[in-house]
């Protein structure tokens, strides 16, 4: 029985009287600008054949007055058609099997990040269209604009873009308030300083200053700054020494500009800036929620629009899956937090919901937010709940609520399939979901949901190389980490989809908790790393606590909704997140996740994390770093260099033991269905042309019983893996 059925005895009475209400008119209302382009010059995937792509222009309207819509930040304060509606209007993307009758009645559709259109990431499907993965599944590919402060015309080759209202007031005249603009290097957040310039650009569209008088505005510098923001070498820069100007070619003031800021001796790429200024003119956000969910209802259900242009999909569609990757992952938290997973009509709009390498919420129905930021200092994103059933969250004094909270009333809720890895632990506060804010507990996992994570992956997964040395990581202590991600990614994907539309169970979750000691204290002590490993950083101080701030009366908390009123908003105590432990390497502990082949016979340490060089974050953790120390080649180099993990030559024999290894590892998480065959047998397949190219083991001893020559290599001194059976 699905989830959402068995709930629906939870909250009948609510429910009954929510789905009696009279249907709203949130809907779109046309389609145009089609244009049909056949895809990838004929070539054909499996029994699914050719695939075409079907691009386009949605024009919709929403009630503002309907209780769906209502949630939207400043929807009272948009401008209205003669029917009383809000108006937006989005471009689409369809990619969908040429002959749909061979296809699957599943559409994916793919929440853009940042207004990019792509798949689910090329770590998941390759480089379009890669291995043809996606293709063979035979499912129809969505994609539409939703993020307001990217716009129809400013999105650019196959971005995604959405006009969204700009709120005003009764009479007309602009809304205001205050609002803040950070600009340092190192800072993922804020806007970069390039050396030896006088002008930045504020942030975003739509958050344009009110007035150009700098002495309504406060601009200071800084020489360094802590995670919970306590600055260090603060300077409060004179207003006679900026302006709201364009100095690049005019001496300063300038040429005055309401979008830039012109310092008259110039900006000091080794500090901090930040500027509290009051704006103008913010866009209505939230209504890029609204047209998401009315373009899925109309491309599942609806056969045309109202003057008459046919759905290009009707009728195919009977299950859709709404996967998130990354921002759009944190996206899908507030969109289904906010209720937007129930149609105009009180219809489910996702059956499945995949929010991937999403540890928290968003900026996405705020006014004069950046939906593109993530976790930087007074950045909302961890304030409405990380949790998906309702807990009461006492550490900052709110009643109980949690992501399912409002379609558990509207019996909308999705199967969910929520992953992530290391990243989404150290740098976007992701423990708490699975702990709460107190950290002392396992959060219940309710049956609609599977978490897993990814144990000692950076943001998405590393690329999977078998070698020893990696690349460096720009502006972080430690190496890239080359941990994979991808094959676990497509193993869980087709195990949602075998749930959404068989009925299937997926695998167990798998995740670190509190109760089995996995998930502890974020210091070195505490976690278990070991010491004197040579380029191994500590990890004290480099996590990024959990906030709680002060934004005003005016923000919804539970909902990350609302307007900013207290700026920049104030601190009031730091709550400490979790991470998890690791074992004498300083690989987290079989306990905590999924392992891939290379995490559970490791050539070195990967972590979740790598912190900041230099600079004014220095020691913090890097953007959505994960990090990587090689162990040493040889016991001597070992002995010389003090490390006390073993070296490879101690812990791997030759390379057809190592390989042996990983076959059996690869065949367990095979029959677990964590992966896929075709995955085992390429990863395994990487692992020896990357190893006996890199000379990294010894070729001593036979090959194992099961080797098969190598098809995909012309050197056929090397040997393929077992070929495994579907």
């Amino acid at each position: 029985m699905r989830f959402r059925t068995k709930c629906a005895a939870i909250a009948t009475g609510v429910a009954a009287m929510l789905t009696v209400a009279v249907a709203a008119d949130a809907r779109v209302t046309k389609i145009t600008n089609l244009v049909t382009t056949p895809l990838f010059n004929g070539q054909t995937f499996g029994t699914v054949g050719t695939y075409e792509q079907i691009r386009g222009i949605a024009t919709g309207e929403i009630d503002p007055a309907d209780r769906r819509n209502a949630v939207i930040t400043d929807i009272n304060l948009a401008p209205r058609n003669a029917n009383g509606k809000v108006e937006y209007r989005t471009t689409f993307t369809i990619i969908k099997p040429t002959d749909m009758s061979k296809g699957s009645a599943v559409m994916l559709y793919n929440v853009p990040n940042r207004g990019n259109h792509s798949l689910p990431g090329a770590f998941l499907f390759g480089n379009d269209p890669g291995d043809g993965f996606i293709y063979k599944l035979g499912q129809t590919m969505v994609w539409s604009g939703w993020q307001g402060d990217i716009s129809i015309a400013a999105a650019t080759g196959p971005q995604e873009g959405i006009d969204v209202p700009v709120a005003k007031n009764a009479d007309g005249s602009s809304v205001t308030s205050l609002t803040w603009q950070r600009f340092a290097n190192g800072c993922r957040d804020c806007v970069a300083i390039p050396a030896n310039t006088n002008t930045l650009a504020i942030a975003g569209v739509a958050r344009t200053t009110a007035t150009l008088d700098t002495t309504k505005a406060t601009l200071i510098s800084a020489t360094s700054e802590t995670q919970s923001g306590n600055k260090g070498g603060v300077v409060t820069i004179a207003s006679s020494d900026w302006a709201w100007a364009d100095c690049r070619t005019v001496p300063f003031p300038g040429t005055p500009d309401s979008n830039r800021v012109c310092l008259k001796n110039g900006f000091n790429s080794a500090l901090l800036y930040q500027l509290t200024y009051t704006a103008k003119d913010p866009l209505v956000l939230g209504v890029g929620m609204a047209a998401m969910r009315d373009v899925i209802a109309f491309f599942h259900r609806e056969a045309k629009d109202d003057a008459g242009t046919a759905n290009p999909i009707a009728g195919q569609i009977k299950w859709v899956i709404g996967s998130g990757h990354s921002q759009s992952g944190r996206f899908q938290k507030n969109y289904l937090n906010l209720g937007f997973n129930e149609d105009e009509n009180g219809k489910i709009v996702w059956d499945g919901m995949w929010p991937e390498r999403a540890g928290q919420g968003g900026a996405f129905n705020i006014r004069f937010a950046q939906p593109g930021n993530i976790s930087d200092l007074y950045e909302p994103g961890a304030e409405q709940p990380t949790w998906w059933l309702d807990y009461v969250d006492t550490t900052r004094g709110r009643p109980a609520w949690g992501l399912l909270h409002r379609c558990l009333q509207t019996n909308t809720c999705p199967l969910v399939t929520e992953t992530y890895g290391g990243p989404e632990v150290w740098y976007s506060r992701g423990s708490t979901g699975i702990s709460g804010t107190d950290g002392m507990q396992d959060l219940p996992v309710p049956p609609n949901v599977r978490r897993y994570y990814f144990a000692g992956t950076t943001h998405g997964g590393g690329d999977g190389g078998f070698m020893l040395q990696q690349p460096a990581r720009a502006g972080a202590v430690m190496q890239s980490n080359p941990n994979p991600n991808t094959e676990f990614f497509r193993g869980i994907y087709v195990a949602l989809t075998d749930w959404v539309t068989k009925g299937t169970p997926p695998p167990p979750s798998m995740y670190p908790r509190v109760t089995n000691g996995t998930l502890v204290t974020a210091d070195d002590a505490s976690l278990g790393y070991p010491k004197g490993v040579p380029g191994l950083p500590t990890a004290n101080g480099v996590i990024n606590s959990m906030l709680d701030y002060d934004y005003g009366p005016n923000y919804d908390y539970l909902g990350g909704s609302g307007v900013i009123t207290v700026v920049p908003p104030v601190v009031k105590h730091v709550i400490p997140t979790l991470a998890v432990k690791v074992d004498s390497d300083g690989n987290e502990v079989p306990a905590a996740g999924l392992h891939s082949v290379l995490a559970q016979l490791p050539l070195g340490t990967y972590t979740g994390w790598n912190p900041i060089s230099s600079g004014v974050f220095k020691g913090q953790e890097q953007n959505l770093a994960g990090g990587y120390v090689p162990f040493a080649k040889t016991k001597a180099e070992r002995v010389a260099s003090g490390d006390p993990r073993p070296s490879i030559e101690e812990r791997y024999p030759n390379l057809w033991g190592y390989y042996y290894a990983a076959m059996q590892v690869a065949n367990t998480l095979v029959a677990q269905r964590y992966w896929l065959a075709e995955d085992a047998n390429r990863t395994l397949n990487t692992m020896l042309n990357d190893m006996l190219k890199s000379g990294l083991l010894p070729k001593r001893g036979e090959f194992a019983v099961g080797y098969k020559p190598n098809k995909f290599d012309p050197d056929q001194s090397t040997r393929a893996p077992l070929e495994y059976e579907d």
